[in-house]
């Protein structure tokens, strides 16, 4: 797996060169959340959609 560093630059070397600040940032920001919820399902830190589905109407 590449370091934050690597990932960072294979984003930026994709986007187009007219860029934003905004642009660059909600990539790396994308990339971060991607990479915490796929941890997350490693570690079991995960609902199940039909549990979370239950709880919003109130079924148990």
């Amino acid at each position: 797996m590449p370091s934050a560093k690597d990932a960072a630059r294979q984003i930026i070397e994709q986007l187009p060169e007219q860029a934003t600040w905004d642009d660059i940032m909600y990539e790396l920001y994308v990339k971060q959340k991607i990479e915490e919820g796929l941890a997350d399902i490693e570690a079991g830190r995960t609902i199940p959609h039909e549990q979370v589905k239950a709880e919003l109407l109130g079924q148990k």
